[in-house]
């Protein structure tokens, strides 16, 4: 009987690679909650109409990209591809959003039916900001300023650049769409292929073809900045201001125009040269429009996504994470015969809820003493507890480094913690 396998882009994260997940999730989270951001938990399943209102039914993820099939009442439903559109739709259904002001993030797996490669699945993770009812370019300067601490704070700050622009009002877009239209149509049989096709239903995605023919003709194709409207002219040059006040650095991208219908005025992509072609670790920017599109009342949002797999491949790559993360245990307690099975598990005990943020792991198995210490080096700890029938006769304990050319020594079990405790902090 053949075996089952995990479907093509939906990859298992393995308990070797759990803990890099854990540290970049954990980081993420603590440095939300000082910018005072409250996490939202959505089902990962929505109707479908809510991401073809949202997103564009001409997008490429509503037209090719999109998990959607129908359930036994024979409602459309889709696994969602993103997470903005659910969290407008959940911040709305709760009236979270009545006259009030909202910081929000959350985290989870979205489904996008692409060509898997690396840093990129089927089914990947995101970790999703969303702020509701601010109209100024300062909480947009906040969000930016919130991911360049982030990077700092996991080593990435010289490894990531900041590209900003800004995309004006559905007017002021409407008005140069029709004038990249008249353009880019001279050129059309000379298009890549994707381009022809966008042409007619999302030409301004074409500002983004990385086809070197394409890129050609649009150097001279005309800028979405000299049709900017008076309000979205003057937000996005508050926002450079404020950035740079904060000593954030930037770069103004003409070209940046993001893939979903949703946004306006202020665009931005935070970019790795580090990992190839897949560059883009954090991505967002303003989309005033969308709550009142899913039918809510007029309100200011602006919001980013970061893709987990592809964060955790560049802190890989650039050999960032630390080694602590890589550790499964601080200690381990070994139990030399039958007599002291019961000794070590209380003796781990007192010494887990005496050292609350140590990881303290029992073995349990039996074996030898060669063996035992073989499975405590292996467990990356770096100090073993040995319990024999000697040390409980005598009310001791043997503690023995691992990680470090030093001798066993034998320790009161009333001293242990208090031993462990200093010697695990060097």
């Amino acid at each position: 009987m053949a075996k089952i396998q995990a479907i093509r882009g939906m990859n298992d994260i393995l308990p070797e690679q759990t803990p890099v997940w854990q540290f970049v999730e954990s980081t993420v989270r603590r440095v939300l909650a000082q910018y005072g951001y409250q996490e939202i938990r959505m089902p990962i399943v929505e109707q479908t109409d809510l991401f073809k209102r949202s997103i564009g039914e001409v997008t490429d993820i509503v037209e090719k990209e999109m998990y959607t099939f129908e359930d036994r009442n024979g409602d459309s439903l889709t696994l969602r591809p993103e997470g903005t559109a659910g969290c407008v739709r959940a911040a709305e259904e709760h009236g979270l959003l009545f006259n009030q002001t909202r910081r929000l993030w959350y985290t989870g797996p979205m489904f996008r039916h692409e060509r898997p490669q690396k840093g990129r699945y089927r089914q990947f993770h995101q970790i999703g900001v969303e702020c509701f009812g601010m109209t100024g370019p300062d909480i947009d300067a906040e969000l930016l300023i919130l991911t360049a601490r982030l990077w700092k704070e996991l080593g990435l700050a010289e490894h990531t650049r900041l590209e900003i622009n800004s995309i004006g009002t559905s007017e002021s877009r409407r008005v140069y769409r029709a004038g990249l239209v008249d353009y880019l149509s001279q050129f059309k049989s000379d298009l890549d292929a994707d381009s022809q096709r966008r042409l007619e239903s999302n030409p301004l995605r074409i500002l983004d073809s990385k086809d070197p023919s394409t890129r050609k003709i649009l150097e001279n194709a005309p800028s979405l900045d000299d049709y900017l409207d008076d309000e979205s002219r003057e937000h996005f040059e508050r926002l450079k201001a404020l950035l740079d006040a904060a000593g954030v650095a930037y770069s103004v991208n003409p070209a940046l125009v993001r893939g979903l219908d949703y946004y306006g005025k202020t665009v931005f992509e935070w970019i790795t040269d580090s990992l190839g072609a897949q560059g883009t670790v954090c991505a967002g920017g303003r989309y005033d429009g969308l709550v009142e599109q899913l039918g809510g009342k007029p309100t200011f949002a602006v919001g980013f996504a970061m893709g987990l797999e592809r964060l955790i491949l560049l802190l890989e790559t650039l050999e960032l994470v630390p080694d602590y993360v890589n550790s499964n245990a601080d200690i381990y307690v070994t139990a030399m015969g039958e007599v002291a099975l019961a000794p070590a598990l209380i003796l781990a005990e007192k010494l887990r809820a005496a050292l609350p943020e140590r990881v303290i792991v029992s073995h349990c198995g039996g074996g030898s003493f060669k063996s035992q210490m073989k499975k405590a080096d292996r467990s990356g700890a770096r100090y073993a507890v040995i319990l024999g029938e000697n040390e409980i006769a005598n009310g001791t304990a043997g503690l023995k480094p691992l990680r470090a050319d030093e001798p066993q020594t034998e320790i009161a079990q009333d001293e242990l913690a208090a031993a462990l405790a200093a010697a695990l902090a060097n």
